[in-house]
Formats: structure tokens, C-alpha cells, sequence
């Protein structure tokens, strides 16, 4: 009875730490975007650690999955359930974190392919925390699969086909596309709302200054103000969720003005999708009017979509010559369609026919 209490946690925790590594290996900007998210001003504050964010992601996915491996093969069990017990404890405490305070509203753990509400995420780190107590109790029961030259070669292995795993999708894009923009996704239909769809409940709040400190009021409070109040802004605070489609925050401007129906409506397009110009790849960038050359020759509408300020995309037009459309778009959502910046995708009639990565626009099917 203790070997198969044992086991069965060994199995759990092992391929559940695999399988949450992996997906998030296969795309770690995206789960480096989640980091930002906790080290911003509105949760812990750490804005010195946002810089390194990426790096950090790489080192806890590789870790999750490595030591999600020597768990299952019963490599240096005790270094392992110790360090399983720790990592676990973070994540405990960061997604409870989540839930009770209402900061991060998806605390990543299987990226895009499985969203978790904050508080089913903090139920299964619990049972998690729960299967490795576990194991750190029957430690003695948890014996190496292989001999120990066997087992170091399958731990390195492992681990160097998990940074060559890292450096490839960051090189070129996600094995497995599980976003909202993935190949074959028609956008506009992916924004519509059903007839019968539940609504969002929202509730107006009200900040006033008192006594020098920013409080938040409802619309009953108003007619109890304390004297002196004075008024500071307005803002909706949803009560309840209503349906939201997959695709909701995609809107394109120019000069003020929505294209975003005229962009969906053409046949051809090339967008070049740039999230924040300053931070763009340079070579990739340069690459863009030859593409454009190639594209409009072909009958393609071409458009760089960013959600740089008017005056970064004016200083970029006259850096690098820009003779195509540039269009606003939210940052966020730019960074949804593609993480590589920049990247070009490929639409006809708004339904998304193909993703590059800069470095492989040769591979564009124009």
C-alpha cells in the first residue's frame, strides 16, 4: 500500500510538471509576459526583475520539465522532492496571491493552451503541494529506474533538448500555435458576439481625494461624501464576466480612423506586426520594404501594425523608409497575434493563412 501511494503522486506530480513545462517551453515570451504582470506596480512592484523576465521564464520552464524527469526516472530523489517542494510552494503562494488580491487574472501555468481562473489555479497547486508532501514523507520508497551513468544521461538529456527547444521557438515561432490568432482563424468571426451570450455586470466606481488619500466610492456612497471630498476620476468594475469572444481587443487606426473592417474585407494582406518599434529587430525591420515591394506587386495590401506612439512610428518611417500604411493597434493584442517583433502574417479576407518569424520571411507564400 505505500509503494502504490507512493507511485501514484510520483507519476501525477512528474507528468503534470512535464506537461506544464513543455507548454509553456513551447512558448516563453508569452509566459515571460505573464511574469511582467507580477513584477509590475499593481502586484509586488518589482520593476528591476521586468528586463530579465524572459531569461527567468526559460530557467523555471526547463526547470519544471527536467525536474518533472528525474522525479518519474528516481534521480537524486531527495534533491529532487526538495526542490519540487519549493518551486511548488512559490507557485502556492503566488496564484493564492493572484486569487485573493484580484491582480493576475491567469496565472499562466499551461500558457494559452488551458486558461485557469486564479482560483482554480491556487486548487491545483494545493493538490500538487499535496501529492508532493507526499512524497517527501515515503521518500524511501521512490528507487532509481536506471543505474545511475543511465539516469545522468537521460537528466542532461533531457536537459539539453529542453534549451534547444528554448532557443528554437524564440528563433522562430511556437511549435504549437494555441492563441487566438493561430493559422486558419478568421478573425472577424472569432470577434463576434452571440445573440443570446450572458452580460457583463458592471458597476461604476467613483474615486474621490479625502484628506489628502484616493478612495473609491459606489454610486449609493455618493450621497454620503465626506465633506471636502473632492472628485478624481470614474472607472467600471465588472461584478460578473460576461461572454467575452477570443478575439476582443483587435481594433486598427490610422490617423485616428478604424480600418479594421477594410483590412478584414481584402483579399491579400500582408501585416507586419511590430508591438513596440523601439524594441524591434533591426534586421527584421529592414526587411520589411523588400516584402513590400514583393507583396504590392502581387496585388497584396501591405500594413505595419504597432502600438507605438505617433512620434516613434514617425522617427521609424524616416529610419527606415517605410512607404507601406502604418496602423495603431493595442500592444497587447499585437503581442497575442505573434511574439516575434517584428512578424508578418499573412490574411485573406480576414482569415489568418500564414505566421513567420522575421528570421524566416523568405518562407512568406506571397
Amino acid at each position: 500500500m505505500k509503494t502504490f501511494t507512493t507511485q501514484f503522486p510520483r507519476l501525477f506530480v512528474g507528468i503534470l510538471f512535464i506537461i506544464s513545462g513543455l507548454i509553456k517551453l513551447n512558448d516563453p515570451l508569452g509566459f515571460s509576459y505573464k511574469l511582467d504582470e507580477y513584477f509590475s506596480e499593481p502586484v509586488f512592484n518589482m520593476p528591476f526583475f521586468v528586463p530579465y523576465t524572459l531569461a527567468i521564464a526559460l530557467f523555471l520552464v526547463i526547470v519544471e520539465v527536467v525536474l518533472g524527469v528525474m522525479l518519474l526516472l528516481g534521480y537524486k530523489s531527495k534533491w529532487t522532492i526538495w526542490s519540487l517542494l519549493l518551486l511548488v510552494i512559490l507557485f502556492t503562494f503566488l496564484t493564492f496571491y493572484s486569487a485573493y488580491f484580484d491582480v493576475v487574472k491567469d496565472c499562466g501555468c499551461f500558457g494559452d493552451a488551458l486558461h485557469l481562473t486564479p482560483w482554480q489555479s491556487f486548487s491545483k497547486d494545493l493538490i500538487l503541494l499535496f501529492f508532493i508532501l507526499i512524497l517527501f514523507y515515503n521518500q524511501k520508497y521512490i528507487k532509481p529506474l536506471f543505474a545511475d551513468k543511465i539516469q545522468t544521461i537521460l537528466v542532461l538529456t533531457s536537459l539539453v533538448l529542453c534549451s534547444f527547444m528554448g532557443y528554437w521557438v524564440l528563433n522562430h515561432l511556437p511549435l504549437k500555435d494555441f492563441r487566438p490568432y493561430k493559422v486558419g482563424t478568421n478573425i472577424r468571426k472569432s470577434m463576434e458576439i452571440p445573440e443570446n451570450a450572458p452580460k457583463s455586470q458592471v458597476e461604476m466606481i467613483f474615486i474621490y481625494k479625502v484628506k489628502g488619500i484616493d478612495k473609491e466610492f459606489t454610486e449609493k456612497e455618493l450621497m454620503t461624501l465626506p465633506e471636502g471630498a473632492e472628485f478624481v476620476d470614474r472607472k467600471d468594475k465588472i461584478i460578473v464576466q460576461g461572454y467575452l469572444p477570443p478575439i476582443h481587443d483587435f481594433k486598427l487606426e490610422l490617423d485616428g480612423e478604424d480600418q479594421t473592417d477594410m483590412i478584414l474585407s481584402k483579399e491579400k494582406v500582408l501585416l507586419i506586426v511590430a508591438y513596440d518599434l523601439e524594441k524591434a529587430n533591426v534586421s527584421g525591420l529592414q526587411k520589411t520594404n523588400e516584402l513590400y515591394k514583393n507583396a504590392s506587386a502581387k496585388g497584396y495590401y501591405v500594413a505595419l501594425l504597432t502600438g507605438s506612439s505617433t512620434d516613434v512610428i514617425a522617427d521609424a518611417k524616416k529610419k527606415y523608409n517605410f512607404a507601406f500604411d502604418c496602423l495603431f493597434c493595442d500592444a497587447t493584442a499585437l503581442k497575442t497575434v505573434e511574439r516575434a517583433n517584428p512578424s508578418f502574417v499573412l490574411l485573406n479576407y480576414g482569415t489568418v493563412t500564414q505566421k513567420v518569424h522575421y528570421n524566416d520571411s523568405a518562407d512568406l507564400k506571397l
